[in-house]
């Protein structure tokens, strides 16, 4: 599963690419070449910045899949997660360098948490997402750290299906993601492993 079409280039950072584009022809036409590699410099480190190439997503039923290119840092148990009571929890540390955007970690439907908290009287935050699979499981995925004071971007509506390694939001330099899973999920990575978003199995989910 490839996911939506997409040029290798996440659509926020076009008019950055553009702007870089424009510059670096406006300084070859009236400055001297040598301050052409300014602009040139910018443009790759946009590129850089806003690459979002395909990934082959593996065939691993009930998988969780990385949401983001980075690291674990943090593989443990909390006595209250999100909405599961009793979860695994992993964090992990996006790379500067890594996607633009964050996948869908598991095949499922978009849920809103702030109705749930509503329904529930429960205190559930707002950079979340949450994704209800088919087997009742949920799982929720958290953004923390965010850069400029910019948090992640969803292009995903409530009640829409995401399959498994899907593009769902645009992280925006965000420096933690944090993955919420049912108790019997068995995970799979380690403090200190390096994962591929959409690529790297993360945990299983309990089901046969």
């Amino acid at each position: 599963m490839q996911g939506r079409r997409n040029p290798f280039i996440a659509q926020e950072g076009i008019p950055f690419l553009l702007l870089a584009c424009v510059a670096g022809l406006l300084v070859y036409w009236y400055l001297d070449l040598v301050w052409l590699s300014a602009p040139v410099a910018l443009l790759v480190l946009l590129y850089l910045i806003f690459r979002d190439p395909r990934r082959s997503i593996p065939s691993v039923p009930l998988g969780v899949v990385s949401p983001v290119d980075g690291r674990v840092v943090t593989v443990d148990r909390l006595d209250e997660g999100v909405l599961q009571g009793e979860a695994h929890r992993v964090v992990i540390r996006i790379s500067s360098l890594g996607t633009y955007t964050a996948r869908c970690p598991v095949e499922g439907k978009v849920l809103d948490l702030a109705t749930a908290s509503e329904e529930r009287k429960l205190d559930l935050p707002t950079n979340a997402l949450w994704i209800q699979t088919d087997e009742g499981d949920d799982v929720v995925l958290k953004f923390d750290g965010y850069r400029f004071g910019l948090p992640p971007k969803s292009f995903m509506r409530y009640g829409e299906r995401l399959g498994q390694g899907t593009r769902c939001a645009y992280l925006r330099l965000t420096r933690y993601a944090e993955l919420h899973l049912p108790i019997d999920s068995r995970v799979q990575v380690s403090p200190g492993q390096r994962v591929v978003a959409g690529r790297d199995v993360l945990a299983t989910l309990p089901h046969p």
